[in-house]
């Protein structure tokens, strides 16, 4: 597949982070780590990964807003916005498992029209851009085509101490128990999307998450054949916080789960 010099830029700056990930990651013991709340940490990994991709986007897209985990918003007179987690998983990478990954997503009249997702440990880049679709190591991907519950593996989040929705998650997890074939939470909103994308899950609820969490992997999943949107269609994923995604049969039936239990 040939990349567009739009993905080619968007790779190379989530790759160039990546090697920096990745040396701190073979000495994640030695890393300086800051406290923001409880286990809720920034490390210099983070600092340093977002730093990287914020000159690389510039320097080749001079202009363009930036939305950033990090170091926030940055507004500028442009149509189009770079959203960006340079560190999803930071509290995977700080325990040395190496499911994490740097998240990259570009918005265009707050359309999203690209976005890039890359574990630099496992070298495994998922990539989408509007109309053309999702691609795992240039592979197109299709999200998977089970229907029945009780086949389906989903994927979801568990909200750290300090967040709030305990016990709405409490309620949804016990019901999906009752009906999945599994239910996995792995520390990575951005890697949930695009394994789903991937057809690896099959279904992905969570709340608690920002804009730069699922960002690059909401397009992921649509271009892949999903469906991704908030449990309430009249809400925002961004305002809200919540997610759901699946093909069309199990983003419906999750829906009807995650809603009901509000």
């Amino acid at each position: 597949m040939a990349r567009s010099a739009l993905m080619n830029i968007m790779v190379q700056a989530a790759s160039k982070a990546g090697r920096g990930l990745t040396r701190d990651f073979n000495e994640v013991e030695n890393l300086q780590v800051s406290k923001k709340g409880p286990a809720d940490f920034v490390t210099q990994a983070d600092i340093k990964a977002e730093k990287t991709i914020r000159q690389e986007l510039e320097k080749a897209r001079p202009g363009y807003s930036f939305l950033m985990e990090e170091a926030g918003e940055i507004s500028r007179k442009s149509d189009y916005r770079w959203i960006i987690d340079p560190l999803d998983g930071t509290m995977n990478f700080l325990h040395s498992i190496p499911h994490f990954a740097v998240s990259i997503a570009l918005e265009h009249d707050g359309a999203l029209v690209a976005g890039v997702i890359y574990n630099p440990i496992t070298e495994e880049l998922f990539t989408a851009e509007k109309g053309r679709g999702a691609f795992f190591n240039d592979r197109r991907m299709r999200v998977a085509a089970r229907k029945d519950l009780a086949e389906c593996v989903v994927v979801t989040g568990i909200p750290a101490l300090n967040k709030t929705g305990h016990p709405h998650t409490n309620r949804v997890q016990k019901d999906l128990m009752m009906q999945l074939a599994g239910l996995r939470a792995s520390g990575s909103a951005a890697l949930n999307l695009a394994w789903l994308a991937a057809g690896r899950y099959d279904g992905y609820t969570e709340t608690g998450l920002e804009a730069w969490d699922v960002a690059a992997g909401m397009l992921m999943v649509r271009e892949a054949g999903g469906y991704v949107s908030e449990p309430d269609p009249k809400a925002s994923i961004y305002e809200t916080g919540r997610i759901i995604a699946g093909n069309e049969f199990v983003h419906a039936k999750l829906r009807e789960i995650v809603h009901t239990k509000a």
